[in-house]
């Protein structure tokens, strides 16, 4: 009995709920409807940066790894024999032509010159007696006082005397030479190395290695293009000079300029390369002999060239993309195909047009189809 009490209450209840609900609709559709409901909230529309292409004459380089090499290097020697007396250049030091690297003892030299400058003055002091015998004896002779014999000993006396005195100045020559030989000086403008013999060493002729001198302005750059490439190469070098760029490892721009100067006359058949040279300005000795560096040949100007920006490429399976702003404001993606960098742009060959407006932003949360609200962004540096 209990049970059937509570059931009946709880059946009134719920169809007392029933009836005021029903009374609440009536009363909100009698007052007007959904007249005071929020609105649905329009859909999100994506922000996206959009740039202009951008249409330029780009420069077509083409690049190669290179290697630096000196235009001269030496090995210092003596010319001639002695104790090292004295290093004057330190190691590793920039020289310019004709200073002095090394020191010979000089004594011995000075001394062989002083003998063959006193020989020269007893040389010509028996010079001037001959020239004023063989005077006396042509006036002897043309009195008939001195024969024919006496008169061309007197003459032979005198060329005798101009012969030794000609030795004796050749030997003197050769003293001034010798004495200038103890002093080793820079043949040209560079860096000498390490030394490689110590004060007091007795030096031998060409036979003692004193130092090394490489030459640093200008240089040598050395790289091998495909005989391909040769073409273009060949084409450009007769329009003109080929200007070279020169970059370090993890430089994005030049540090150094040249240009080509020398194309071998024979392609390695191995390889199917050439050695190709180019010679490049290096006032402030940053190329050094042996280094890797990579070089840009200026071959030709491209007018005409549309370029985008680099960050807005995407990759699919199909190849390289961009997202354009389509009809409506809507992404459009374009297949392109790509062409020579230049700095933060790339051109593109095939695949967009000069009037399109490239998307270079938020491409991960965007697709074609896609609504989006452009928003320009400044024109990308040319």
């Amino acid at each position: 009995m209990r049970r059937w009490k509570i059931a009946l209450g709880a059946a009134v209840a719920i169809g007392a709920v029933s009836v005021a609900s029903v009374h609440l609709l009536n009363l909100g559709y009698l007052g007007g409807g959904t007249a005071g409901a929020a609105p649905a909230p329009a859909a999100f529309v994506m922000p996206v940066p959009v740039v202009n292409v951008v249409k330029k004459t780009l420069p077509i380089y083409l690049d190669y790894a290179a290697r630096v090499e000196s235009i001269r290097s030496i090995t210092l020697q003596a010319r001639v024999p002695g104790y090292l007396q004295e290093q004057t250049a330190a190691d590793g030091s920039d020289v310019k032509q004709g200073d002095i690297l090394y020191r010979i003892a000089p004594d011995d030299y000075q001394a062989a010159l002083d003998q063959a400058k006193a020989q020269v003055q007893r040389d010509t002091a028996t010079l001037e007696y001959a020239k004023s015998n063989l005077g006396r004896g042509t006036d002897l002779a043309k009195a008939g006082y001195l024969d024919k014999d006496s008169f061309d000993q007197r003459t032979s006396n005198l060329r005798t005397a101009q012969a030794a005195l000609a030795v004796d100045q050749a030997a003197v020559r050769t003293a001034e030479l010798n004495l200038g030989y103890a002093e080793i000086k820079a043949p040209f403008s560079g860096r000498i190395g390490r030394n490689q013999a110590s004060v007091g060493t007795l030096v031998s002729v060409a036979g003692t290695v004193l130092n090394t001198l490489v030459q640093l302005d200008p240089i040598y750059v050395t790289f091998n293009p495909s005989e391909t490439d040769l073409v273009q190469i060949e084409q450009a070098k007769a329009a003109g000079p080929i200007a070279v760029d020169v970059l370090l490892p993890g430089e994005t721009q030049p540090s150094q300029k040249g240009e080509l100067t020398f194309i071998d006359n024979t392609i390695d058949h191995s390889t199917g390369t050439i050695t190709a040279r180019a010679t490049i300005g290096n006032a402030k000795f940053t190329l050094l002999p042996g280094q890797y560096v990579r070089v840009r040949l200026h071959v030709k100007e491209q007018p005409n060239t549309l370029m985008v920006p680099q960050v807005a490429l995407g990759s699919s399976q199909l190849g390289k993309y961009l997202y354009v702003i389509g009809k409506g404001n809507t992404v459009d993606q374009k297949l392109v195909s790509l062409g020579p960098t230049d700095g933060d742009l790339i051109s593109v060959t095939s695949g967009i047009s000069e009037t399109d407006q490239v998307i270079t932003g938020n491409l991960q949360k965007i697709g074609p189809g896609m609504p989006v609200s452009p928003l320009p962004q400044p024109k990308p540096a040319s």
